[in-house]
């Protein structure tokens, strides 16, 4: 199978783009490049004879229409998107263009080229999005696959439009697609905005660690490689039109998350003085701050029989160790825009 995964040189796309190489899968990446992708996520499949890449931004329609054609891939995992909250607060438009407007133009290039080869069966299109499409819960029930839509995040909402963009080109014109709704991912080689990355390396430097609010929000946490895994599995295996929630079935206040990663560095990494729990810091929470998300992965479960490998005490040591090992991977992305710089803090 010849994939076209957009996105592969960010968190999730390198770790689905890594294992469907390891898999023997011919792999073209198509990625901008932007702030948070890194081409070092791929380092290791660089020079792969399956694995290609097209620095190719998915808001240029006829820039994907020549890498369809160029490349003829049996199916496509469209993973390229504007993914933090916090950005999509001081800078909507972003997430509008790319998350919305990209899709579009990813679904027609898809389109018109599927059409052109005859419209074969076996071809798929692949949406990966997000469990906040659903909106908060409160303290009890989970998300599952016909949980109404509710994005309460200009980030969230520019995913439910994707989701329903995807639906309706299935829909109406045939397309065949499957979609799914991921929660919190976390692993190797995520760029340090997003709260697991930014706790272990503020914790190194001396740093505050912020937690927003009184940090009892509660977040389903995946580990990325049991979600690439998962990708995969919907890719090769899922009905087509049917959607599937991925969830790591590990829920965690962020308190509680903030803390064991503090007793992980406490003990692979101690301080000179004190504990890492020290530097905790509550700062102001994030405007519309979402509650609780938490999925009900029944349906991957009992018609794929897929199920989370990783437990978090486990992934997050694995996380802990990997960030310790790879002080060369992080520490040029530290003058990125993004690290450390509060940001979503408009009303």
């Amino acid at each position: 199978m010849k994939i076209l995964v957009t996105g592969g040189a960010g968190f999730i796309g390198s770790s689905v783009v890594r294992l469907a190489i390891s898999r023997g899968a011919s792999v073209v990446n198509v990625d901008a490049v932007t702030y948070a992708a890194c081409l070092n996520n791929v380092a290791n499949v660089a020079d792969h004879p399956n694995y290609a890449f097209e620095q190719v931004d998915i808001r240029d329609r006829e820039a994907l229409v020549d890498v369809f054609a160029k490349h003829t891939p049996d199916a496509v995992m469209h993973l390229a998107a504007e993914s933090h909250v916090d950005r999509s607060i001081d800078a909507p438009a972003d997430f509008i263009e790319t998350n919305i407007t990209g899709t579009f133009n990813m679904l027609e290039a898809a389109r018109s080229y599927w059409q052109a080869q005859g419209r074969p069966v076996t071809f798929r299109f692949h949406h990966v999005s997000t469990d906040e499409v659903f909106g908060s819960l409160g303290r009890t029930g989970m998300f599952n696959e016909t949980t109404p839509y509710d994005p309460r995040s200009p980030y969230s909402a520019s995913k439910a439009s994707s989701d329903h963009l995807v639906r309706a080109w299935h829909e109406t014109f045939g397309l065949p697609i499957v979609l799914t709704n991921c929660s919190n991912n976390y692993g190797p080689f995520q760029f340090p905005e997003k709260l697991i990355p930014l706790v272990i390396l503020n914790a190194l430097m001396g740093k505050p660690i912020p937690i927003y609010g009184d940090g009892e929000n509660i977040r389903d946490w995946l580990h990325v490689e049991d979600h690439a895994d998962a990708l995969l599995l919907v890719l090769e295996q899922g009905a087509v039109g049917r959607s599937y929630n991925i969830g790591g079935e590990n829920e965690r206040t962020n308190l509680e998350l903030v803390k064991t990663l503090c007793a992980i560095l406490d003990r692979l990494r101690p301080r000179d003085m004190g504990s890492y729990t020290d530097l905790i810091t509550f700062v102001t929470d994030r405007p519309g701050h979402d509650a609780r998300y938490a999925i009900d992965p029944a349906r991957i479960r009992d018609e794929l029989g897929w199920r989370p490998s990783v437990t978090v005490e486990g992934g997050l040591e694995k996380t802990v160790h990997w960030y310790l090992d790879n002080e060369d991977w992080w520490r040029p992305l530290l003058d990125r825009s993004g690290f450390g710089q509060r940001l979503g803090t408009k009303p």
